[in-house]
């Protein structure tokens, strides 16, 4: 499989664990300074709660909207920055053209767990309303199939249909599902259609799922095919344990979003820090990723709207309206710095984003650009651009506190270049060591206790 990335066409395989089922097929891309890796998903065990077995086997009856449970709150689990639905070369996902009586299964990884889960649906970049028929959500038991016994037909509002108008999101009502840190969910939904171009997350590290008809309650999984994209789901909310006291929104471009990581893995940066914060004992957090393959502090990629719009427009939708929002952490510049932006402009769009999320009363921490010497945006004068913007995240006391990620992977010898023992091959992209470098660089005292 090929993986997307910011810089140009990748020929490094994916691997994956024996027990993941097939990914989507190979994929390339070749694009003037453009983007991102995908590839695959993982199964990990969730733990059900309480089946409401319909008589008609292999699916479940709607269930009854949750009431709150006492002690908890809600926080994002998963999160995924939305795109306009468009075709992107050499990937299969439909999206452009839109779904006609189809259900899309999306594969999602949680970084906190609890014992109720709500589903959020976004149309946000649809130009016509798409009616939802069916939702459910699920434990992941390996590839398409669920836990048996474990999925819950969603409603809004009590009514398991819903209608999302062009523009506009759904909240469902919670469910009773009990899901473990670090695992993954599925969440199914059946559009009746056609649905026109779907708003969707095109880069996923990740492989999901799409069957003709209504599948959502489909247990074993039987009747889909593979799909690289998650479509029309946005977010996932659990209700967690006291020691999550909140979520923290993980800014970025690919390198959050994807980086160049081993595909049904989850070893994205985020992932890794999920997994620190999990394993930390006391007070924790849920970590949404809202990272956009491609994506840019200023300006959108003409012509490219899989890559999103600019990091500037799309903070209300992406961070500030999250469950349990926090903090920030902001990684974002370097496709900026591709496109010759300079350290002025890219220190600008900071302040606006760190004047943003002040006013919403969050925390956001800086994090440093990493390097891409030998890289596709290496260029005369790029590299000094990256030296100022880094200087002033560090020293203008702007942010509540600093990453410094670029001293976390880059090359003792050469601060220009990734260090080769975290370079996925294109100078540009972490691998698997190297998020797992920038996850440890963090301070986990600071995001936590707000220091």
């Amino acid at each position: 499989m090929k993986c997307w990335r910011d810089s140009g066409i990748v020929n490094a395989n994916i691997a994956r664990p024996r027990s993941a089922p097939r990914l989507p097929g190979r994929q390339s891309l070749s694009l003037a300074a453009a983007a991102i890796a995908v590839a695959a998903l993982t199964g990990a065990a969730l733990i059900p709660d309480g089946a409401q077995a319909s008589p008609r086997a292999g699916t479940v009856a709607p269930a009854s909207p949750a009431r709150p449970a006492p002690g908890g709150h809600w926080v994002t689990a998963w999160g995924a920055s939305p795109v306009v639905g468009a075709d992107i070369p050499g990937s299969a996902c439909p999206a452009g053209s839109g779904l006609t009586s189809q259900t899309v299964r999306n594969v999602v990884f949680l970084s906190a767990g609890g014992d109720q889960v709500r589903i959020r649906l976004s149309n946000a970049f649809g130009t016509q309303a798409v009616q939802v028929a069916q939702a459910t959500v699920a434990v992941d038991a390996t590839g398409a199939s669920a836990v048996p016994g474990s999925v819950r037909t969603l409603t809004f509002g009590g009514s398991p249909t819903v209608t999302l108008v062009a523009g506009g999101d759904a909240l469902s009502d919670p469910v009773n599902l009990r899901v473990a840190p670090l695992s993954d969910a599925l969440v199914s939904i059946y559009l009746p259609g056609p649905t026109g171009p779907l708003t969707n997350h095109p880069f996923t590290a990740q492989g999901n799922y799409l069957g003709g008809g209504n599948l959502a309650s489909s247990v074993s999984g039987s009747g889909y095919g593979d799909t690289p994209c998650w479509m029309v789901v946005s977010g996932v909310d659990v209700r967690a344990v006291p020691r999550v006291t909140g979520s923290v929104v993980a800014l970025g471009d690919s390198i959050t979003d994807t980086a160049n990581t081993t595909g049904n893995a989850n070893r994205r940066w985020p992932d890794d820090l999920a997994r620190r914060l999990n394993a930390r004992p006391g007070p924790s957090l849920s970590v949404v990723n809202a990272g956009l393959g491609g994506n840019r502090l200023l300006a959108p990629r003409d012509g490219q709207p899989y890559y999103g719009v600019p990091a500037l427009a799309r903070l209300d939708r992406d961070v500030f309206t999250q469950a349990g929002v926090r903090s920030v952490i902001l990684l974002e510049g370097v496709n900026d710095i591709g496109f010759s932006a300079t350290a002025g402009q890219i220190i600008s769009a900071d302040q606006q984003v760190i004047a943003q999320a002040h006013a919403r009363g969050l925390r956001i921490y800086g994090a440093t650009i990493t390097p891409f010497g030998g890289s596709i945006i290496e260029a005369p004068g790029r590299e000094q651009t990256r030296v100022d913007v880094n200087h002033w995240i560090m020293t203008s006391h702007a942010f509540d506190g600093v990453i410094d990620f670029a001293a976390a992977v880059a090359d003792p010898a050469n601060p220009s270049a990734l260090l080769a023992a975290y370079d996925s091959g294109d100078h540009l992209h972490p691998n698997d060591a190297g998020c797992q470098a920038m996850a440890d660089a963090v301070n986990l005292s600071m995001l936590v206790g707000g220091r």
